[in-house]
């Protein structure tokens, strides 16, 4: 009889011990006002959670703070939950019950008396916070639960809870001895994944990440490790202050298991960081970031590793780009800062492949090198198509912040991409259209195949079709220079003429060669010698391999000369 009243004392004593222990108001655990925004929020969470953090604070109670913090910041980081909070005192804003009634909910038992609700003055004891509202009509409302599944008492919890927390088991035994496990379960559980971060996959690195020239803040972790959403909130705001010149995400190895082996970023005992970079090679890779988990020394580390593919060049000394066989447009950044500005940084890791790209520093525009390039106001760009001809993209460029910077800047180099494009599609054509193979008449035969020239090579069609793929194959060989062996007879491309017949019209032309005049086939090839009269076809498959090959043996001997028949004729046009 007498271990009644004892666990009566012991159950008010530790009511009453809960009570003064647990009176907190989560804006006054962060310190921040109820007006305050949630960059506020988060800047107060980070600054206390470093403070308290267990790793570095080994003072009595930093734990149990470590805890509150980040159970306000749980609550108070996210709108909705804010907002339940704000007007029931219970971020769920979960039906309560009337007064002289009890019921669980999601492992909570709740009590009210005098009438109202949540909201309506209430004291709400939970294991990991606690907050206090004034009420309204002298009603108060009591709830509190020490979070376990064993059966309710009168006053709401079971016997099981209590010596569960306190010992990490049931009084039936198999618990978790010293901690706060055994049956009972966490007020929120571990998140699943990284608020305000974007979530990785394989999919999506292989899609936005790997070589796409933008860096990225990545973190690796599993639910169940500590510390996640301390390191989270870091990378959040280091992502804020650069936000525009890299990306944060995060893989939750718990899901994405193997692909965080492959990647060789799986964290055993505590979340990893890593920047995916481009310092070490063009096609990027993942860099461990294993400094102090603090905004300022990450945000140098990243700041390290954003791209550099821009030249660092002296304006006096520069080589103004003229016309050369790159294809590539050129643009250089004109300021006066020191260094390669952050944005063009950015900017040369997401155009790399598409731009050469340079950035110089001058004093004003009086210095006579910038006045030289066309540029009335710094900072400037200044951008040469492929061809060589210049334009001056930008001057007098004013920056809001690096996101916007970059996006503006980035319709500028594409439109300039797109009109160096154009400018060397329209440049082909008129080089295709000087170098188009002329078609063999009786007017020009002694210009082109006649005694003075060592060679011809006459590709003879009956189709149209047959023209265009010979007039193609016969305009690219021309305009190389075929390997030749010094004691060559031909000793320059210009010992060769070229050109095309229609064999439907100048058949006794081809019957020069051979009787039937090659009528069998669509297109042939013939290398004429006109001094010797003599001659050597090809009427293989027409791939430019080939013809270069055909070529090739007849300016290298390799190949066997027959005398024509007769002395090649073209049929004059009316």
């Amino acid at each position: 009889m007498t271990r009644l009243p004892f666990l009566t004392l012991l159950l008010v004593s530790l009511f009453i011990l809960t009570l003064e222990a647990k009176t907190k108001d989560l804006y006054k655990v962060l310190g921040v006002e109820k007006t305050a925004s949630q960059r506020e929020i988060q800047k107060a969470f980070h600054k206390l959670s470093l403070q308290y953090h267990p790793d570095k604070n080994k003072n009595k109670g930093a734990q149990e703070k470590f805890a509150e913090i980040n159970n306000a910041y749980e609550i108070l980081s996210d709108e909705e939950k804010r907002k339940n909070y704000d007007m029931y005192g219970d971020e769920k804003a979960s039906p309560r019950f009337d007064a002289g009634y009890s019921q669980d909910n999601d492992g909570y038992t709740y009590f009210t008396s005098g009438g109202g609700g949540p909201g309506h003055g209430q004291n709400i004891f939970r294991p990991g916070e606690w907050q206090s509202m004034g009420g309204s009509g002298g009603s108060k409302s009591f709830s509190f639960s020490f979070g376990g599944s064993g059966g309710p008492g009168s006053f709401g919890f079971g016997l099981n809870d209590i010596f569960s927390n306190f010992f990490g088991g049931d009084t039936k035994g198999g618990g978790q001895f010293g901690g706060f496990g055994g049956s009972t379960r966490s007020q929120s559980g571990p998140r699943s994944s990284p608020k305000n971060i974007r979530t990785i996959n394989s999919q999506v690195f292989q899609k936005e990440i790997s070589e796409q020239g933008m860096t990225w803040l990545l973190l690796s972790y599993t639910p169940t490790l500590k510390g996640n959403q301390h390191i989270e909130s870091i990378l959040e705001e280091v992502a804020s202050t650069l936000q525009g010149a890299l990306q944060v995400g995060s893989i939750n190895c718990e899901t994405e298991l193997s692909f965080c082996k492959v990647l060789g970023i799986y964290p055993r005992r505590a979340p990893r960081v890593f920047i995916y970079s481009y310092i070490s090679s063009d096609k990027g890779s993942l860099v461990e970031y294993n400094g102090e988990l603090a905004v300022q020394d990450l945000k140098s580390f990243c700041q390290e590793h954003l791209p550099r593919f821009s030249k660092r060049v002296d304006l006096r000394h520069f080589e103004f780009p003229s016309v050369t066989s790159e294809k590539l447009p050129r643009v250089i950044l004109l300021s006066t800062k020191k260094d390669t500005p952050v944005i063009w940084r950015v900017l040369s890791g997401l155009y790399r492949k598409r731009f050469i790209l340079y950035d110089a520093q001058v004093q004003d525009v009086t210095d006579l090198t910038v006045r030289r390039l066309g540029v009335d106001a710094l900072p400037a760009i200044v951008g040469w198509l492929s061809n060589g001809e210049k334009h001056v993209l930008k001057t007098g460029i004013s920056v809001k912040d690096i996101k916007s910077a970059v996006n503006d800047l980035s319709i500028l180099l594409g439109g300039f991409e797109k009109k160096n494009k154009k400018e060397g599609t329209r440049k082909a054509k008129t080089s295709t259209e000087e170098k188009r193979i002329p078609l063999l008449t009786g007017s020009n035969f002694d210009a082109l195949c006649g005694e003075s020239t060592p060679v011809c090579i006459i590709g003879a069609f009956r189709s149209s079709r047959a023209r265009e793929k010979l007039e193609s194959i016969l305009s690219m060989v021309s305009q190389k220079s075929l390997t030749r062996r010094q004691n060559s007879a031909f000793g320059s491309r210009d010992s060769i003429s070229y050109a095309v017949l229609d064999a439907t019209k100048q058949s006794a032309f081809l019957n020069a060669f051979e009787k039937a005049g090659f009528k069998s086939v669509d297109k042939l090839l013939v290398a004429y010698k006109p001094r010797k009269r003599k001659f050597a076809s090809f009427v293989g498959e027409m791939t430019i391999e080939e013809v270069e090959r055909f070529i090739g043996s007849v300016l290298n001997g390799d190949i066997q000369f027959r005398e024509t028949r007769k002395k090649p004729v073209l049929k004059q046009e009316s």
